[in-house]
């Protein structure tokens, strides 16, 4: 099926691209209090790239505010970049960026109940390999208990407003 909204032109694709890269940046930058670290909106504006942009767009965008990173730049949650902390513990999450972007981007639907399912399972993927990563650090059972089972509620949240932005935008 098609994207949502539909960049018609390259100029217009490369610029939805940049400004996706450009959300994501600002969206580390947006922290909400929370235990074991600070949540923030990174993972809603992921799931809305691709369900807005499309997979190949919305994977691009991810990769750019990726290679932002890996270059130096303070893209990620607090005054941070680079090689050596996309390696860290939170690394996999940032790997499960591309993935959540592509799945919520190749399963277009215009139903209600179908986009909460896509927008669910984006999120849900983007948990495998930020637990599976996490858990070279700290062990699997640790790893779930402080990377996923704290965010269920707010990955549900999440997801609800990636519904209802698309919604929205469409």
């Amino acid at each position: 099926m098609t994207t949502m909204t539909l960049p018609r032109t390259r100029a217009a694709m490369v610029l939805a691209v940049i400004g996706g890269s450009l959300a994501l940046w600002a969206s580390a930058k947006v922290q909400v209090p929370f235990w074991p670290v600070p949540m923030t909106m990174q993972t809603f504006v992921v799931v809305a790239l691709g369900m807005l942009l499309g997979a190949r767009a919305g994977v691009a965008a991810v990769a750019l505010y990726l290679a932002q990173g890996a270059m130096g730049l303070p893209v990620f949650a607090g005054p941070v970049g680079g090689l050596a902390y996309m390696a860290g513990p939170t690394g996999g999450f940032l790997l499960g960026f591309l993935i959540a972007a592509f799945v919520a981007g190749s399963i277009q639907t215009r139903n209600l109940l179908g986009q909460g399912a896509v927008a669910l399972l984006a999120h849900a993927v983007l948990f495998v390999p930020g637990v599976l990563w996490l858990s070279t650090f700290v062990g699997l059972q640790q790893a779930f208990i402080a990377g996923a089972v704290p965010f269920v509620l707010a990955t549900l949240l999440k997801a609800s407003l990636n519904v209802a932005a698309a919604r929205v935008v469409r």
